[in-house]
C-alpha cells in the first residue's frame, strides 16, 4: 500500500454528488466533477431569484463539465436559458471554466473581482496545498497566473533560480492559442468587476464583495448579511488549505493571505454558514481561518529552525526538502517554500543572497 493510498480521503477529495441541496433561502449547492490533484469536485452554487438563477464557480472548461452543469441545473428546475449571471470567485480553471460557455449559451453577465485576469501560464500551482496532493506531474497542473517579473518563458526558470517545468511543446502551443484567441476556447470576459465592499443583488438580497487575495490576487468572497452566508471560494476550505505559492506576481502572497484570513474572521460572528468551493459547508469561519493561519505559522517557524540548524545559506530547493514530505517534492513544493521564505525576508527574519542566479536564504542576525 502506498503512502498516498494509506492516507484518509478528505472531504474536498470526495467525488461529485448529483444531489441538489438547499443550504439557505434561495441558495442551492450542486457539485461538478473535477479531476485535479487533491480535489474530486467543485461546489457550484445556484442562487435563485425571480429572473432565474445565478451560478457560482461553474467548473472546468470541458464538455463533460458542461454536460454535468446543464444536468444539475435541470435537476434544480432551471433550463440553461434561465442562467442570468455567473460569479467567478477567482482565476483558476475549475472555477471559471464553464463561465465563457454559459455566457455564449445564455448571454449571462460574468462577475469577478476587479483584478481578475487569465494569463494561462502552464506552471500555475494547484488549488490546494502541496501536502494535500498526490504525487503529480507538474505539467498536468491547472494553469492561470503569470511570471510577470520573469522575462523568460515561465517553464524555463523559476523566480528563485530553480529548474523550470518541462512542458511538452503541444501543451505550450495550446496555452498560447488560448491566450491569443480566447473566444475559440470560450474563455470568460468579465462584464461586471467588483471591488471591496461593492454590493451585488443575488437570491433576492444584497451580498457584499470581500476581496481576499492570497491564493490568487483576484480572489473574491461574497457575504450575505441577511442570512449569514459567506461564499468562500478557495480562501477558507474545511479540511485542507489552499496553495499559497511564489509563482505569481504578488510580492508577499502569504502576507496577503494572512491579512485576508484576518479580514474574513471579523465576519465570524455574523456568519451562520460558510460555503466553500470544495468540501462541506461549515459554521465556524473565524475558527477555521485561525487554524489555517496557525498551520502556515508553523511552517514559518520550521524554516527559521531549519536555517539555524544548517548554519549557512540554503537554496529554496534545499529548504523545501525540510518543509515538505518526499511524496510531494518538486516545483510546486518549492513555490510554496519560496512564498514562505519571502514572507520571512520581508518581515526581517531572513536574509536573501544570490549565488550564480540562485536565491539562498539564511536566518537574519
Amino acid at each position: 500500500m502506498t503512502d498516498q493510498a494509506a492516507r484518509p480521503r478528505k472531504q474536498e477529495q470526495e467525488p461529485a454528488s448529483e444531489e441538489i441541496v438547499e443550504l439557505a433561502p434561495g441558495v442551492l449547492r450542486s457539485q461538478l466533477p473535477i479531476s485535479m490533484p487533491g480535489l474530486g469536485h467543485v461546489n457550484c452554487y445556484l442562487l435563485e431569484d425571480e429572473r432565474g438563477v445565478a451560478v457560482v464557480d461553474p467548473g472546468l472548461p470541458s464538455k463533460d463539465s458542461y454536460v454535468a452543469l446543464e444536468a444539475r441545473l435541470k435537476s434544480a428546475g432551471y433550463p440553461l436559458k434561465r442562467v442570468h449571471t455567473v460569479i467567478i470567485t477567482h482565476s483558476h480553471p475549475d472555477h471559471f471554466g464553464g463561465a465563457g460557455w454559459l455566457h455564449a449559451q445564455t448571454g449571462a453577465e460574468i462577475v469577478t473581482h476587479r483584478k481578475f485576469r487569465m494569463m494561462w501560464d502552464p506552471t500555475e500551482p494547484p488549488d490546494v496545498d502541496v501536502e494535500d496532493m498526490a504525487p503529480t506531474d507538474p505539467a498536468e497542473l491547472a494553469p492561470d497566473e503569470p511570471f510577470e517579473h520573469v522575462r523568460r518563458f515561465p517553464w524555463e526558470t523559476t523566480p528563485w533560480g530553480g529548474p523550470g517545468v518541462d512542458i511538452p511543446l503541444k501543451r505550450r502551443l495550446w496555452f498560447r492559442a488560448a491566450r491569443a484567441f480566447p473566444q475559440l476556447r470560450k474563455m470568460p470576459v468579465p462584464t461586471v468587476r467588483l471591488d471591496e465592499a461593492n454590493i451585488i443583488t443575488l437570491a433576492r438580497r444584497e451580498w457584499v464583495a470581500v476581496h481576499t487575495p492570497g491564493h490568487t490576487d483576484d480572489h473574491l468572497c461574497l457575504f450575505d448579511p441577511t442570512e449569514g452566508c459567506m461564499l468562500c471560494g478557495d480562501h477558507v476550505l474545511p479540511t485542507i488549505t489552499p496553495h499559497i505559492g511564489g509563482m505569481g506576481t504578488s510580492r508577499d502572497p502569504l502576507g496577503a493571505f494572512f491579512h485576508s484570513l484576518d479580514k474574513v474572521a471579523t465576519y465570524g460572528p455574523q456568519v451562520k454558514i460558510a460555503l466553500p468551493a470544495h468540501g462541506q459547508p461549515f459554521a465556524d469561519l473565524a475558527g477555521r481561518a485561525q487554524e489555517i493561519k496557525l498551520h502556515h505559522e508553523g511552517r514559518l517557524e520550521k524554516l527559521r529552525t531549519t536555517s539555524i540548524e544548517l548554519s549557512r545559506p540554503a537554496s529554496v530547493m534545499e529548504m523545501s526538502t525540510h518543509l515538505f514530505s518526499p511524496r510531494v517534492q518538486g516545483a510546486m513544493a518549492d513555490s510554496e517554500t519560496f512564498a514562505h521564505l519571502e514572507h520571512l525576508r520581508l518581515a526581517g527574519d531572513m536574509e536573501r543572497r544570490s549565488n550564480d542566479g540562485v536565491f539562498e536564504y539564511v536566518v537574519a542576525g
